[in-house]
């Protein structure tokens, strides 16, 4: 048999062994160590925010920056249906209620269109908060997810919480890189939160950050991952913090991952590229292409199939899977997950339409071009 094509595992290719051998030799193995203070402070220079934090992974820097922008017990917090659980449960960590958004068909991100119509219908503004009319709650923040490497369409939602007292919150989780109308996302709200798990474009063996540009709220933060310890020589606490802190050696792994990163991002759009071209000829394929303005690092090359020609998603995933080319579906929605049932949904239409005919391709940044003629020439002899 050929040896399996997996989805997106990491490409260890630079100086990951150099900078761990020099934190076992320097004993820098903890969570504190210069490994992680470069790491923050390369990472805020590449995206272009005045200050990051590492955390120990993505889901612990959404907890802090909901928290950052005041997220309650009882507030609610819209999120877009198409995403993984782990943003809507940042915000359950808070105590705060998740509203499902729908997903808008050209980035599959939050629909800024739906967003507004719900702020602008079934909410109003007094005493300056967002109150929903139906549950009385009030309607916190807005937590956009820049969805498999492509940019969520910042400029209307930003221009929501101009209009409405809110807070943006960027979910850069799988975007890192990526760019929206020139520059790169995670900066252009309150705060912005990046993930370093195995699958990620560069990972630190898990691992995230937290951006922000305000001083105060850095400080804050920083603060709420470290058990929200007094800066003094004794142990003193006066609030409830958190152990989110990143080790060195994770640290030094992201380091080393993200001198790549430019390289990383052109092989992920190389094989871009290579499936656009390919699917064209095979046809009755619709990737997740690139807006206008959009700068998409493609983290997750995903495409929807039309089941006239390619039958059902998810047994097309399991036939794939069993001849070692693992495919795996879009994200399962938010607004049908168990744990979730009940929770407010907002006209949820495109993104069931995208979940039922969403399949990812194996994309890893070391996938060769036999790999990818393999995958789809299994594409061309599964069409009906």
């Amino acid at each position: 048999m050929n040896p399996p094509i997996p989805n997106a595992v990491p490409y260890l290719g630079g100086n990951e062994w150099t900078y761990l051998k020099e934190c076992l030799d320097t004993n820098w193995v903890s969570s504190v160590g210069p490994f992680v203070e470069r790491f923050e402070r390369e990472m805020a220079a590449y995206v272009g925010a005045s200050h990051a934090i590492a955390t120990v992974n993505g889901t612990a820097a959404l907890h802090v920056a909901l928290l950052l922008a005041g997220v309650e017990p009882g507030d609610e917090v819209l999120v877009p249906a198409l995403t993984f659980i782990a943003t809507a449960n940042a915000v359950k960590y808070c105590g705060g209620v998740p509203v499902f958004m729908d997903s808008e068909p050209r980035s599959w991100a939050m629909d800024p269109e739906k967003a507004a119509e719900f702020l602008t219908r079934e909410c109003r503004v007094e005493g300056g908060r967002v109150v929903n009319r139906t549950s009385g709650r009030t309607v916190r923040a807005i937590l956009p997810v820049h969805l498999y490497g492509h940019p969520a369409d910042l400029d209307p939602l930003l221009e929501l919480c101009n209009r409405f007292p809110l807070v943006l919150i960027e979910d850069a989780a799988e975007a890192l890189g990526a760019e929206y109308k020139g520059r790169r996302v995670g900066a252009r709200g309150l705060a912005g939160c990046l993930s370093f798990n195995g699958n990620k474009i560069i990972t630190a063996g898990g691992g995230g950050m937290i951006l922000v540009d305000d001083a105060g709220l850095a400080h804050r933060g920083r603060s709420l991952t470290t058990q929200a310890r007094e800066e003094s020589s004794e142990f003193v606490h006066r609030e409830v913090g958190f152990n989110y802190r990143l080790t060195n050696l994770q640290a030094a792994l992201g380091v080393a991952q993200l001198e790549q990163l430019d390289r990383f991002i052109e092989a992920k759009r190389q094989t871009a590229r290579a499936y656009a071209e390919a699917l064209g000829r095979l046809g009755s394929a619709e990737p997740l292409g690139e807006a206008p303005w959009a700068f998409s690092t493609f983290w997750m090359y995903s495409v929807l199939l039309d089941p006239a020609c390619y039958g059902d998603v998810r047994r097309l995933i399991a036939a794939a899977n069993g001849e070692g080319i693992h495919f795996r579906p879009l994200w399962y929605p938010l607004h049908r997950q168990p744990i979730f049932a009940g929770s407010p949904a907002y006209r949820i239409e495109v993104a069931d339409r995208l979940y039922e005919r969403g399949v990812s391709l194996p994309c890893s940044v070391g996938i060769t071009a036999e790999e990818r003629d393999r995958v789809v020439a299994f594409l061309a002899g599964a069409r009906r």
